[in-house]
């Protein structure tokens, strides 16, 4: 019941935040203004992701509220507009197109396709834009001069359980990687290949696409056993790994699950119940039972407003932190008394340094520069116990 009524007072927040966007327009970019800052919010509340994409969104929304209540930037309150495209690449660039006629300052995106797809116009409207996605392909300033990843992308997290599994082997091996069957699934799978080979491991790499919306998994798995695989690396979201799980322990199998961060979650653990225990995520991502300092405010507004943390997932984690970026952005601008421009909010995030978090993304800490959008390159390991994420290693690179 907590949770549930977080998520209604999350959906709250929301609705009054939206109703502010008539405040939007030229006047809010000013840096004399007291207006609300508009940023565009383009969410996953009930598509092929939406499982954590929602989870996601509610972090968002949650440290916009937040951040609010303590003076917002600068004395400003935050105009967070948040609508669902449902994973639908169409759908995302309609809201685009809505949100730079609200003259957004900055936009919040969320999958690879519709954010490889809008980097272009991104780039030629000179929006930053911080996404759920970690494609390798947006990292660099020539390509994606508007795109800022806040954590690793899914390639340097596939070379962190590559490097993991190559030393839990100790000595020759096979990994099959099954993903989920779009832009976002397959990111890294070319860059996991090119790395066992760049590194010398000794280790047989396949992969396979899960099918969408399927509610059986044995027929993938019977392709990893006739590679003999002994390794599994997930990049997919919870759901459809946590059925695996089950598939692959009803099977009796016994290869061994690494998920990368969009399945390596507690929606994974508690949803795939037994069969998930003692398997392996690599996520860069802390989930507040990791207890970081960073997780401090987090815990202590999810409990002032009636919510247990443990409600709250590592995806909400993800996206209280992705909104907390882009503030931190946007507050270097005004206190450097620049307009909320998309060039000054830009160079902000490459030159204002590192960004404390606390311990809770990679490293500790989230920084870019004119050269690299990447904002960290570390990852955290976990193996799931008695369906908790155990910490095994921090800071894990490449």
């Amino acid at each position: 019941m907590k949770h549930s009524r977080f998520l209604i007072s999350a959906a709250a927040a929301s609705a009054s935040l939206m109703v502010l966007s008539a405040c939007g327009g030229s006047g809010a970019s000013s840096a004399d203004s007291d207006e609300p800052i508009p940023i565009g919010v383009i969410a996953d509340l009930s598509g092929a992701t939406g499982d954590v994409g929602s989870n996601y969104n509610e972090g968002m929304l949650a440290y916009v509220a937040h951040r609010n209540a303590d003076g917002g930037i600068n004395g400003r309150e935050i105009n967070a507009i948040s609508n669902d495209y449902a994973y639908e690449i169409p759908q995302a660039e309609e809201l685009y197109r809505r949100y730079l006629n609200d003259e957004v300052v900055a936009i919040q995106g969320w999958g690879t396709g519709d954010t490889e797809a809008l980097r272009t116009r991104v780039a030629n409207d000179e929006l930053p834009f911080i996404s759920g996605s970690f494609s390798e392909e947006l990292t660099d300033p020539e390509e994606s001069p508007y795109n800022f990843l806040i954590a690793p992308t899914y390639s340097d997290q596939m070379r962190v359980a590559l490097n993991w599994i190559a030393e839990d082997a100790g000595g020759p091996t096979s990994v099959a990687v099954l993903h989920h069957d779009s832009p976002f699934g397959t990111s890294p799978v070319g860059d996991g290949e090119a790395w066992v080979d760049e590194q010398g491991l000794d280790i047989d790499y396949v992969s396979h696409a899960m099918p969408a919306g399927t509610t059986n998994f044995a027929g993938v798995l019977s392709q990893v056993d006739a590679a003999g695989a002994e390794y599994i690396v997930i990049q997919n979201v919870a759901s459809p790994a946590a059925q695996l799980a089950r598939d692959l322990a009803a099977q009796g199998g016994d290869q061994k699950i690494v998920c990368l961060n969009w399945c390596g979650n507690e929606l994974f653990a508690t949803s795939a119940g037994d069969a998930a225990e003692g398997h392996m995520a690599v996520q860069p991502i802390a989930p507040l039972s990791a207890e970081k300092p960073g997780h401090a405010e987090i815990t202590a507004y999810l409990e002032e407003n009636g919510t247990d943390p443990s409600a709250a997932g590592v995806s909400f984690v993800q996206g209280w932190y992705a909104m907390h970026v882009m503030a931190e952005g946007i507050a270097h601008t005004l206190e450097a008394g620049e307009d909320l421009t998309g060039a000054a909010i830009r160079e902000s995030l490459e030159s204002m340094g590192a960004i404390d978090t606390g311990g809770v993304l990679g490293d500790g800490t989230v920084e870019f520069s004119a050269d690299s959008h990447r904002g960290t390159v570390a990852s955290n390991i976990y193996e799931i116990k008695d369906g908790v994420l155990s910490e095994v290693e921090a800071g894990a690179t490449p």
